[in-house]
């Protein structure tokens, strides 16, 4: 896949453990010291208590997808050579929600409530992007 055309994430100070571990194959999110709040998207602070004290965390990588779209069209576009994909919203065992890419099966065997595991798509050595599959039974 030529991926050169494509957007890559902006790395900030606090995103930067998030791609770390992605490159890593590791799904890390924050998890706040102060009230226990699980976190994604990489936050400075906590949304639920607005502490400072945050934490990251290894997820499971498991969950389920909450809703989703297949995309069939989008030009024009960098991502015309991708479609049809499906863009997802999966709830993670660890109650956070995180968009991503289903993969791994046809668009159209996607349903809610479809266990998910994380899967990896490494872009370069600089960038590796969180994706989901359906969980191996």
């Amino acid at each position: 896949m030529d991926t050169s055309t494509k957007p890559l994430p902006s790395v900030n100070s606090w995103t930067k453990p998030f791609w770390q571990g992605v490159r890593e194959e590791k799904l890390m999110i924050q998890k706040c010291t102060e009230c226990g709040q699980p976190i994604f998207y990489p936050r400075m602070c906590c949304p639920f208590c607005f502490s400072d004290q945050i934490e990251w965390m290894e997820a499971s990588g498991r969950g389920r997808i909450y809703t989703y779209t297949i995309v069939r069209s989008n030009a024009p576009s960098s991502f015309i050579a991708d479609m049809p994909f499906v863009i997802a919203v999966v709830r993670l065992e660890e109650g956070v929600q995180m968009l991503s890419n289903i993969v791994d099966c046809e668009p159209t065997a996607v349903y809610c409530e479809m266990p998910v595991e994380v899967t990896f798509e490494k872009l370069s050595d600089e960038f590796t992007l969180p994706k989901f599959r359906p969980a191996q039974a």
